[in-house]
């Protein structure tokens, strides 16, 4: 352990092959004579299908499959997509309407599967499509976040999905009743679309008497699970692979129709079949995220401490639940709604609604951007009502270091923290001292300067558990298999990077493997910043076990007693004689002398409990009044992310959170017209950030180490987005508010901000 504390800058060295176009991306290692797969998607948000003929298609050049609903249901497959359901607060069940595979009856967004075409190529798969007799009559469309309208289910008679509460209502009214003052605030937080650098695919194929599906996503259990349930196969008939994959945000860990339908049809066929989403298709059809209205409140004593805090929000479901969106919309949304403040009482409230859009899952965070960002919206409005300096009244309300381990009102414990010393080291990084001049340089030029400070607390999430198993292979070097997954953060650096600090196995002798669930027996996948924590607990379990096994090897084969075997992290040393091998020339040594089992460990490893991030964010804009057009002019972080195993990477993962915050905050808006049509449905209308919306992002850290894991490591793949939002928005509301604008709402185009600053000029006049 003593190597760990040296945190290295390593290089990542699966980014040769990304750049030199040798990746192993799910499109390029589709067997070559496989057949295409393409979806035919429902044209309108909400109708009943009257006539859906298909003859024409199945007839069609190159057409080998057609599917329906009615030919799955002939199949026996009659299954539908799992998700997750939480309790009302009445005490009955979450609604959990049936979500088919292929539309049955209804369909219910625009982009719906309603049929899936097999042929030859692409475009005669398309062709086909054009053949399909698909006739409806519509029904009225239902896209405000309110409940009532026409019932998209019957489960759900006013499209009210769950209604689902947290906390001490009773006691948290009180407080409010007797509080010194109260600040309320209405946030909206904006509909973005995922897509990922490579948007999903999947193929299937037969090997032997097995169906071999490989995805592109964020792990192969799950998704084990799901096809062998929808299948009606055992699990052990199923392999599922996970290959390269250009980013995850959580949409990818779970399943969507398509990677069934593809299945389904490899198996009726006998034949491989693969299937690759398109842009647009992406945009119509993945699970997207936010989309979410909240009343926030805090209540405070005279001395300006919270004594309470309320929440109310209503969350876009879409059209059906996706695979956890009841579960992130409620639980994780809560884990870290408390922030980094001692709040006395609580109570958290919020309702799902269904509506005629696309399913709606929160990712890019799993909760943690939507409760921060609602959080530290109104503690930078409450700075304002109470006449206290924003960064002053964060300090008052700070949890203290020895109030750790702290448990917060909505049951969450955090292990250790220092949020006063990171905030202070960020007031110096982000040069705070300095900003009234840079304010005054803007006016002199006719723009408008804002700071905000987000400070933020997240949770690391997922499966508290992870195997890993390390191999010693005949080449001399040694392999790791993971039950994690890469979707761009540089595993295959970190891990091997990890194994060689604790071992002294060199680092290009180490080979990872992971997304194969032949190779892997268990594994939680990746998601909520847990794949470098847990996986690389296990790997110290691992090495534990390697250690003492050639301990004892080594012994015996010298004729001593181990307790005069010792290990530095590079070499085993037999006591004060000459003998010194390396853990690589023990694993030879065991091989030369039959020892098979000195090759092979497994390992299993479960936390103690959660670790949590946090850190401070500080932006500054500068807003053009005449065109409304928001610059990010300087963008500081400190975090504590504990101790770093690789800073470069950790660097890496920050600035591209960041950069995704500043897109929600700034450019990116999902738009659907009232016949529930996306308008937004092609990079043309969706705007994502470009280089010059971000600027060069200062980044430091200053660790306290977490105490729940031997490293003291606390994750960091979604810090930089969950506070982005927050102190983006926070900028622009201390520009504008000399202006008269007390109601700043993401994203900033240019447009809106332009109409907010007109609004507030002209009531004022």
């Amino acid at each position: 352990m003593e190597k760990f504390g040296k945190s290295q800058p390593v290089k990542r060295v699966e980014d040769i092959r990304f750049l030199n176009g040798t990746g192993r991306y799910v499109d390029d290692i589709a067997p070559k004579d496989a057949l295409r797969g393409y979806v035919f998607r429902s044209s309108v948000a909400h109708a009943d299908i009257d006539t859906l003929d298909v003859s024409e298609a199945r007839t069609a050049a190159g057409v080998h499959l057609v599917l329906t609903a009615a030919d799955l249901q002939e199949a026996g497959l009659t299954e539908g997509l799992w998700s997750t359901t939480v309790p009302n607060r009445d005490g009955s069940d979450g609604a959990s309407p049936f979500r088919p595979v292929l539309a049955k009856d209804t369909v219910r967004h625009v982009g719906e599967a309603v049929a899936f075409i097999v042929a030859d190529s692409l475009e005669a798969a398309r062709d086909a499509a054009e053949l399909i007799a698909f006739d409806y009559t519509d029904k009225p469309v239902h896209l405000g976040l309110a409940a009532g309208g026409e019932a998209l289910h019957p489960q759900a008679p006013e499209n009210r999905a769950f209604d689902w509460g947290m906390g001490e209502e009773a006691a948290t009214d009180q407080a409010f009743e007797t509080a010194h003052r109260t600040v309320s605030l209405d946030v909206e937080d904006n509909r973005v679309i995922v897509n990922s650098m490579e948007p999903r695919g999947c193929y299937a194929e037969i090997e032997g008497n097995r169906l071999h599906v490989a995805i592109n996503a964020q792990g192969v259990w799950e998704h084990k699970r799901q096809l062998a349930r929808i299948l009606g196969m055992a699990e052990d008939d199923i392999r599922v692979t996970n290959p390269d994959t250009g980013g995850g945000f959580g949409m990818k860990g779970m399943p969507h129709p398509e990677n069934f339908l593809t299945a389904i049809a490899c198996k009726l066929l006998g034949k491989p079949v693969r299937w690759m989403s398109e842009r647009t298709e992406a945009m119509l059809s993945d699970n997207a995220g936010r989309d979410l209205r909240h009343t926030a409140e805090l209540a405070f004593d005279a001395d300006n401490r919270i004594t309470a805090y309320r929440v109310r929000t209503v969350a876009n479901m879409g059209a059906y639940n996706s695979h956890f969106a009841q579960a992130i919309q409620t639980n994780l949304f809560a884990k870290v709604l408390m922030g980094v403040y001692d709040v006395q009482t609580s109570w958290l409230q919020v309702e799902g609604v269904y509506t005629n859009t696309t399913p709606v899952d929160a990712y890019r965070g799993a909760g943690r951007p939507e409760a921060i960002y609602l959080l530290e919206r109104v503690m930078d409005r409450a700075a304002r009502e109470l006449g206290v300096d924003p960064w002053e009244l964060r300090r008052i309300n700070f949890i203290k270091p020895q109030q750790f381990p702290y448990t917060t009102t909505t049951g969450e414990t955090y292990d250790v923290g220092d949020f006063d010393r990171v905030l202070t080291r960020a007031e110096t990084f982000a040069d705070r001292a300095g900003f009234d001049a840079r304010r005054s340089a803007s006016e002199a030029q006719g723009k408008l300067r804002g700071m905000g400070l987000c400070y933020y607390i997240e949770s690391i999430l997922g499966a508290p558990a992870e195997d890993v198993k390390v191999t010693f292979d005949e080449d001399g070097g040694a392999s790791i298999y993971v039950g994690t997954q890469s979707n761009g953060q540089g595993h295959e650096t970190v891990f091997t990077q990890f194994l060689s600090d604790q071992t002294g196995i060199p680092a290009h002798k180490i080979r990872l493997v992971q997304g194969d669930s032949d190779l892997i027996a268990r594994g939680g996948g990746t998601g909520g910043s847990r794949s470098v924590t847990v996986q690389n607990t296990a790997t110290l379990a691992a090495v534990d076990k390697i250690i003492t096994a050639f301990t004892a090897f080594l012994a015996d084969a010298q004729g001593v007693d181990e307790a005069e075997i010792s290990f530095d992290d590079e070499q085993f040393r037999v006591g004060t004689s000459n003998v010194t091998p390396t853990m690589l020339e023990v694993a030879q040594m065991a091989r030369e002398a039959g020892r098979q089992d000195l090759l092979a460990f497994d390992a299993t490893a479960t936390l103690d409990g959660r670790s949590f991030p946090n850190g401070a964010h500080v932006a500054e804009v500068e807003i053009d009044p005449d065109t409304g057009h928001v610059t990010v002019d300087r963008y500081t972080v400190v975090d504590d992310f504990g101790n770093l195993i690789n800073p470069m990477l950790a660097e890496g993962q920050v600035h591209g959170g960041v950069a995704q915050g500043l897109g929600q905050a700034l450019t990116e808006r999902v738009v659907y017209d009232e016949d529930g049509q996306l308008l937004t449905a092609t990079f043309m209308d969706y705007a994502m950030p470009r280089a010059d919306d971000i600027p060069m992002i200062g980044f430091t850290t200053e660790a306290t180490p977490s105490k729940t894991n031997p490293m003291g490591m606390k994750g960091c793949g979604e810090a930089g987005t969950v506070g982005a939002l927050a102190a983006v928005s926070n900028a622009v509301q201390d520009a504008m508010w000399s202006r008269g604008v007390r109601q700043a709402d993401m994203p900033f185009t240019p447009q809106r901000v332009w109409g907010m600053l007109q609004d507030a000029r002209l009531a004022a006049e």
